[in-house]
């Protein structure tokens, strides 16, 4: 808990009921990946109030390591001639690794806001924050720990399962 008022007050921002919200969507879209046996990990981009885009991890079905969650979602985003994604706001069941918070910078997303901690490869604050390196030149805002403990569950016990 001590991380999540941590981050919060960094970016003076309180939790609301949408981020809640659309974090459940991206919970959803984890138990998707769960069910077919991927690391659950899901993803929503909304752009004014709108849900764009959602997807989950695939990195099993399409046998590439890359095919995580917010990459797809964003892979998406940017497909659709969609150049820079400054307006948008990315939801995601865990903490970002470093390509995909390179790839938040580099599409310039507006802001990202995560559920569980991940004290592995999280690169937005648990080992590491890309998204406020001062070398990059741009900074998405960030809000961490939505829905932290169902997101920290699921994993939990898809990776107890797999013991």
């Amino acid at each position: 808990m001590k991380k999540l008022t941590m981050m919060i007050a960094m970016n003076n921002k309180t939790i609301s009921k949408d981020d809640e919200y659309y974090m459940s969507l991206a919970l959803q879209e984890a138990k998707l990946a769960y069910s077919e046996d991927e690391i659950p990990v899901g993803a929503v981009l909304v752009f004014e109030n709108e849900v764009i885009y959602t997807d989950h991890n695939r990195t099993n079905q399409s046998h590439n390591p890359l095919f995580h969650a917010e990459k797809l979602v964003l892979d998406k985003a940017l497909s659709a001639c969609i150049k820079y994604l400054y307006d948008y706001t990315l939801y995601v069941t865990l903490e970002p690794c470093v390509m995909c918070a390179g790839m938040m910078i580099w599409c310039r997303l507006g802001r990202l806001v995560f559920a569980a901690y991940d004290s592995k490869a999280g690169c937005v604050g648990s080992i590491y924050n890309v998204l406020n390196e001062a070398s990059f030149n741009h900074h998405p805002q960030i809000t961490g720990g939505v829905l932290a403990q169902d997101s920290g569950d699921l994993l939990s016990e898809f990776f107890k399962n797999k013991r």
